[in-house]
């Protein structure tokens, strides 16, 4: 498999953490998000996915993007160690607190979305963070809600072992630390991110940890 990913996009973070949580090897090819304008926008990526983003993930012949499907590809075709629950409720609980992040947090802060703002839009450094401060706080919110005192809560999001949540989760809280973000309100998001950062695999998906860190 090739994964085409850039170490800083939180899309991409959660696959290499799946990956990573599976033991599946994959080739990693950097497509850097504002070299040179954004390689990403180049005719020759657009011909590998027409949206513009990453990741895509390469299996033979076949293109799969959006992290999200991705992650329930790769459970499907190598169901082993399991990143959902069992039970249809269970996986209901997973699925939305991973589209929580994925589908409600993170589409507003992304570096499309930050570059508008500040581009176009003529907003200020100041104001392009209190923007993404804001979202994050109102996603942080109902997540640490959700989370607090669920029996279904353990040392992960959902028991005592990683899965499609915490894919989501971890790149989130490195955003929300790196852009500065609050975190104390939210004890719970803090632990189980404290506890993923104790494994291996998501230790190897940091974005410090890829080959086109800078």
């Amino acid at each position: 498999m090739k994964l085409y990913s850039f170490f800083r996009s939180s899309a991409a973070y959660r696959v290499r953490i799946a990956l990573n949580l599976k033991g599946l090897a994959y080739e990693y090819l950097p497509v850097h998000l504002s070299r040179g304008g954004g390689e990403q926008l180049r005719p020759e990526f657009r011909r590998i996915n027409p949206q513009a983003l990453v990741p895509v993930l390469a299996d033979g012949e076949l293109l799969l993007t959006q992290s999200l499907a991705i992650i329930e590809y790769l459970e499907e075709v190598h169901p082993m160690p399991a990143l959902f629950p069992g039970a249809p409720s269970e996986r209901a609980r997973v699925r939305a607190l991973a589209q929580t992040i994925a589908c409600e947090i993170h589409p507003l802060n992304n570096t499309r979305v930050l570059n508008y703002l500040s581009g176009v839009m003529g907003a200020s450094d100041e104001a392009k963070n209190a923007w993404y401060q804001h979202w994050v706080a109102e996603g942080f919110k109902s997540l640490e809600a959700r989370l607090a005192g669920h029996p279904a809560t353990g040392r992960f999001c959902h028991g005592d072992t990683p899965g499609v949540a915490d894919c989501c989760l971890v790149p989130q809280m490195f955003n929300a630390r790196r852009l500065k973000c609050d975190l104390a309100p939210y004890p719970t998001l803090v632990a189980i991110d404290r506890n993923c950062q104790a494994l291996e695999a998501f230790q190897r998906a940091a974005p410090e940890r890829q080959p086109d860190a800078e």
